[in-house]
């Protein structure tokens, strides 16, 4: 019974230290301030690269698109961006419809992808506009 204990104590003590570190969890995601997408019009094939401030619309198309929220992990962990996004569709002499509400991520976009018979829309980044670079930096 002694041989056992003294086998099964270091056991228990790596379990706990795992356990403990384990709780407090992976570091969480870094709020950004603007959600970089990619947006396709299957009917004139034109891929547009597109900046949406945290905050703020942009149109593309007859799409009005609001960023709500956009994360992105921190560097030592697995590259994840994610934006949370509200799409509305505004067409002349019809009342808004919205197309799409919900989180996108960069790393799996057919995960909760917009489903649109003209526009495809998806996450590429998650990026700071003040840390941005610049043009020039002579």
């Amino acid at each position: 019974m002694t041989m056992f204990g003294s086998l099964v104590r270091p056991a228990l003590g790596a379990i706990l230290l795992l356990l403990a570190a384990t709780a407090a969890g992976p570091a969480s995601a870094i709020p950004m301030n603007e959600a970089v997408l990619q947006a396709l019009d299957k009917i004139t094939a034109r891929v547009s690269r597109i900046t949406v401030p945290v905050g703020g619309t942009v149109t593309f198309g007859s799409l009005q698109i609001t960023a709500k929220a956009c994360d992105k992990r921190p560097p030592e962990e697995t590259p994840e961006s994610a934006a949370f996004l509200q799409v509305v569709e505004v067409k002349p002499g019809e009342a808004p419809a919205s197309r799409f509400s919900g989180w996108m991520f960069a790393s799996s976009p057919a995960l909760s992808a917009m489903e649109h018979p003209v526009y495809d829309l998806w996450v590429l980044d998650c990026i700071n506009a003040d840390s941005a670079p610049s043009g020039n930096s002579e």
